[in-house]
């Protein structure tokens, strides 16, 4: 009989390493490895070396990237979407397009199984598997860290050392990292204590730290159609320069350092440390061109929306019925959302600096403090006794009642 077809997510990092040779010790199979690119500048011939030298018989190495940018990075970034009021959500919607090309790839390739190497603690597991159930719910799925004997990095690192397998870290400096075009993530270590300040200037890779960053602000101008952004300093740019350029720019002026403990999907608490520089400038000037062009009742239910849809996302629920229909609530939204926002970026601060839209809803003459012909004041009078009426009744029967 044929062996067993296994397609592995592989990054080459300490955990994809010592599966290949784990799965080819456990089971007799075929070992295929898939690499996604989405768009740190993967070396592809290293990767495949590497891959097929752990014991692979193939490996693949996708470029990604413009499609994790376009058809899920900017749907999140319309909607709002932020974890617990600080995450962007990084590694969460690159996992779903990574299995996405995953289960294309198994079903080319004749394989009935994918591995993955998340750990049982983790959420990856989940975005990973639930994608692959959405997509090839025929497929069987194994997670080595969920069955084997391995317990720790520490672990790992001496499993790979036996088989003389190299691997990217060492049991002095072993933080998780996870990165991407949109972020890099950083967990372990002296971070595992959350009373730890983290050493930026040990772990920043994507950007310098506010202190560092120059005594002197930068502005960048951000243009949107319909909430998509799509110029960059008057520039056209396609999605994937575009983040490249905003995350040079805030980058260097120390914008986008979040440090958060959150709550993971699989019950317990962690601490990461996440850099984010051109996603946190895109995630600002987009809302304030909604602030402009979004009526209030519209963009209050859309905050609210927005929680649901970053759950959905941290969850691992790309590919769910729910996702796609608030996808296209957003979408509706976004039909005004036209405008150029421009931003000042300063020591790690991301402030307004101007913003303009042929869909505001800005009105002057109404706002002013001035004079003006089209605003009679004397109306707000009838409208806060309408308005309040029920506060009033309410009152009225706790004075009968002596509990006012």
């Amino acid at each position: 009989m044929a062996k067993e077809k296994i397609l592995l997510a592989y990054s080459g990092g300490l955990d994809t390493s010592i599966i290949i040779p784990w799965l080819l010790e456990h089971y007799d199979c075929e070992v295929i490895a898939m690499a996604g690119e989405v768009g740190i500048g993967i070396d592809r011939q290293f990767l495949i070396d590497k891959a097929l030298k752990c014991g692979a018989s193939a490996c693949y190495v996708e470029d990604i990237s413009e499609e994790f940018i376009s058809d899920f990075v900017i749907p999140t970034m319309k909607a709002g979407a932020v974890y617990e009021g600080k995450y962007l959500l990084g590694t969460s919607f690159a996992r779903p397009v990574i299995a996405k090309r995953m289960v294309e790839i198994a079903k080319r390739e004749g394989c009935t199984t994918i591995a993955h190497g998340c750990t049982g603690k983790g959420n990856d597991q989940v975005r990973f598997e639930l994608t692959i159930k959405a997509l090839a719910p025929e497929m069987k799925i194994i997670a080595p860290w969920r069955i084997w004997d391995i317990k720790s990095r520490d672990e790992e690192i001496d499993y790979a050392n036996a088989r003389g397998i190299p691997v990217p870290v060492t049991k002095e400096n072993n933080y998780s990292m996870d990165e991407n075009l949109w972020h890099l993530s950083h967990e372990g270590m002296d971070l595992e204590n959350p009373a730890n300040e983290p050493d930026y200037d040990k772990i920043l890779k994507l950007m310098t730290s506010p202190e560092k960053a120059p005594q002197v602000p930068e502005y960048v101008e951000i243009e949107f159609l319909q909430g998509t952004p799509v110029k960059v300093n008057g520039k056209d740019v396609d999605p994937v320069t575009m983040i490249k350029t905003l995350n040079e720019i805030a980058g260097r002026n120390g914008v986008g350092i979040v440090d958060m403990v959150e709550n993971r999907l699989v019950g317990m608490k962690s601490r990461g440390v996440y850099e984010t520089p051109g996603g946190t400038v895109l995630y600002a000037a987009h809302r304030e061109l909604e602030l402009l062009t979004l009526d209030r009742e519209t963009m209050h239910y859309k905050d609210m929306v927005a929680i649901r849809f970053a759950e959905l996302v941290y969850y691992g629920q790309w590919f769910h019925p729910l996702r796609e229909a608030l996808s296209a609530f957003v979408d509706q939204t976004q039909q005004t959302v036209t405008g150029t926002v421009k931003l000042k970026l300063y020591k790690g601060n991301c402030f307004p600096a101007g913003t303009i839209s042929p869909f505001s809803l800005y009105d002057e003459e109404i706002a002013t403090f001035a004079e003006d012909d089209v605003y009679d004041q004397a109306d707000a009078g009838g409208f806060i006794n309408c308005f309040g009426l029920p506060t009033k009744v309410v009152a009225q029967m706790k004075k009968r009642n002596d509990l006012l």
